[in-house]
């Protein structure tokens, strides 16, 4: 029987509401009460569909959609009431608070309701951030979080006698783009409407208590901005406010103040609650509510799982980005106490759970800071740290954010900082939240000229290669990057099943590895594309075609031993998850040219916006396992003709 979204959440009853705000200072009875309804009403939604994200095993956010559900429904009214008054579009710069835009396409009849259970799964159109031109009904790219004022200020430069709302958080509002963008709506007095939701949650705890003395009210006022702060569950006072906002000519804000996810059992007030509820507190909290078919359709759903099985020459699977900080809290554990405090700073930017940094808080607590969500700010903070011989700096994001920082990371190398960044989720593996979240772009961090000789860039691919890695350059003076993919990486093997990174392998940085010899041509490769790639190798292998594999660890440093023996061969592969149009590929085949070696060449990477979902994300950009053997069959074949 086919799946019927109302059957377990009857999204049928919302009840559309017309609203002219310039009419009407208060609520009617009536209107409180359909409002009212419409907000349970989309809450319920809300924590059913992104619970069967987190079921699945492909994640999501719950808390941030659940909480701004009275002021979209307020908008909702608004936009309905007087559609030639406003830009109707629920502009929103937390992106991760895309359940809001998937709700409101299925209430427009853009997007068929039975589609939410599929959030956030490859290939259904439903990515962890909204993506114009890809879900039906999505009107913005959301783009990463805080990015988003900005772009609203030129909406409402386009349509001077319209309103133009964004929707806001005191997480978003940490990023240095909102203070550029206050000061530009407030001197051009622009019709921008801010709501911001004021949880005091962010990923890695309290805004309170991590940033004293950040007030997202007294730094917009501070910017010139007329602010009203309001109870966000009130809903007469919320209406009111926004009303004014409305009715009150250039920029505003309305500030709500609640607890993360309301009223949800076990998140109410909790970090969890920024991430997607899960089944346990979603089935209670969707039984209690009587909705006892969309809690037994939770209990029905199974993780999700790569289908390619085993992969060959690999081993025990490990998270790089988690061992990041055990592996630098090992290092400083051979330091006294002072040598610590005096010579290492460590700022994280709102993600130590997600790049390993909270083993370095919790262990060494007194080299850690939580700067929170400012990554160029932190950055070049910790690059000022490291700006003395003997102290190191060291720094941690998201890949994704790297492209941000890249004037920070000129002026880190102008001042010649020793600067260790770990920038974890590189890549496109299990990216769920897709592309723009997809970690492409990290050699613009090499982005000083030729003579520069102290920035390296690393990205090492398996656990062990990934310790040695940092235990060798951890010393090293300048600028070092060290990547590492979201997904859990398996132990590269050699042929007789012992670890390629054993006891026995002591790193170089600019010195690459040979996994498997061969003499049909060579794959190079590195970080998650090279387990995929040895797959291939030993399935090629058992087909006759004898193709080595080379994993290149320091992606920006060319070894000449290593380049000679690869460009003597039939032909060369270079297999990637970063981009193809500025990743390795493009700089192996100039380096290969510049050398007067000339074999067959072609390259793979990423080159198409995501699917969605975790483990398809790599069969999407054609750097699985498959795609590798169809590539080198056909380089096989070319040169046979040849």
């Amino acid at each position: 029987m086919a799946f019927n979204f109302a059957d377990h959440v009857d999204i049928t009853k919302f009840q559309p509401l017309e609203i002219d705000p310039w009419a009407q200072a208060s609520l009617t009875a009536q209107q409180k009460r359909v409002l009212q309804a419409n907000i349970q009403l989309c809450r319920d939604i809300i924590v059913f569909f992104t619970a069967t994200g987190g079921a699945s095993g492909y994640g999501g956010h719950t808390g941030g959609a659940f909480d701004t559900t009275p002021e979209v429904m307020i908008l909702d009214s608004f936009f309905r009431g007087r559609p030639d008054k406003f830009v109707p579009i629920f502009y929103d710069e937390a992106g991760h608070r895309v359940a809001t835009q998937y709700l409101m396409s299925a209430l427009r009849g853009d997007l068929n309701p039975n589609e939410l259970v599929y959030y956030r799964q490859g290939h259904k159109k439903l990515p962890g951030h909204p993506e114009l031109g890809l879900t039906p009904g999505v009107q913005f790219s959301s783009g990463r979080l805080g990015h988003m004022w900005p772009y609203v200020n030129g909406v409402a430069l386009a349509n001077p006698d319209k309103i133009v709302f964004c929707l806001g958080s005191d997480g978003s509002q940490q990023e240095g783009d909102d203070a550029e963008a206050a000061r530009l709506a407030v001197a051009q007095n622009l019709n921008v409407k801010l709501l911001i939701d004021d949880n005091d949650v962010t990923i890695a705890g309290h805004p309170s208590q991590y940033m004293r003395g950040y007030s997202v009210s007294n730094t917009l006022r501070g910017h010139g901005l007329p602010v009203a702060e309001v109870p966000g569950e009130d809903l007469d006072a919320l209406y009111y406010r926004i009303r004014t906002a409305v009715v009150t000519d250039g920029p505003y804000a309305v500030i709500s103040k609640r607890k993360m996810a309301p009223g949800i059992k076990g998140i109410e007030g909790s970090t969890h609650g920024h991430d997607v509820i899960n089944k346990k507190a979603a089935v209670e909290y969707l039984e209690g509510r009587g909705l006892h078919k969309a809690a037994a359709y939770l209990k029905t759903i199974k993780g999700t799982k790569d289908p390619h099985g085993e992969y060959l020459g690999s081993g025990k699977r490990d998270a790089n980005r988690k061992l990041f900080g055990k592996i630098v809290s090992d290092i400083l554990d051979t330091m006294t106490l002072k040598q610590r405090v005096d010579s290492v700073k460590v700022i994280d930017c709102d993600l130590e759970g997600s790049t390993g940094l909270n083993v370095i808080h919790k262990r060494h607590p007194e080299v850690f800071v939580l700067g929170g969500i400012m990554e160029r700010g932190n950055l070049s903070a910790a690059a000022g740290f490291g700006r003395e011989k003997g102290k190191q700096g060291i720094f941690s994001t998201f890949a994704a954010f790297l492209e941000m920082c890249c004037s920070e990371i000129t002026m880190a190398r102008l001042n010649n900082s020793n600067l260790l960044c770990h920038f974890s989720h590189s890549g496109v593996d299990d990216m769920a939240d897709n592309t723009c979240h997809f970690g492409l772009n990290n050699f613009f961090a090499d982005n000083g000229l030729e003579y520069d000789k102290s920035t390296r860039l690393y990205f090492p691919a398996d656990s062990k290669s990934f310790e040695k890695c940092i235990k060798s350059v951890y010393f090293d003076e300048g600028l070092r990057f060290v990547f590492s993919t979201r997904s859990k990486l398996p132990l590269l093997l050699k042929e007789d099943g012992s670890p390629v990174y054993g006891d026995d392998y002591k790193f170089q940085s600019g010195v690459d590895d040979v996994i498997r010899e061969g003499a049909d041509g060579y794959i190079v490769s590195f970080g998650d594309a090279t387990y995929r790639c040895l797959d291939a190798v030993e399935r090629l292998k058992k087909q006759g075609i004898n193709v080595g594999l080379i994993n290149k660890t320091t992606l920006n440093i060319v070894d000449e031993a290593m380049m000679k023996k690869v460009g003597a061969a039939p032909f060369v592969l270079v297999v990637e998850s970063l981009s193809y149009k500025n990743g390795l590929g493009v700089r192996f085949g100039t380096w290969l040219l510049e050398r007067g070696l000339s074999p067959k060449f072609a390259r793979i990477g990423t080159h198409e916006e995501g699917c969605g979902g975790l483990w398809q994300q790599a069969y999407h950009q054609g750097y699985d396992s498959k795609s590798v053997v169809t590539k080198v069959k056909q380089l096989v074949g070319l040169r046979a003709r040849l």
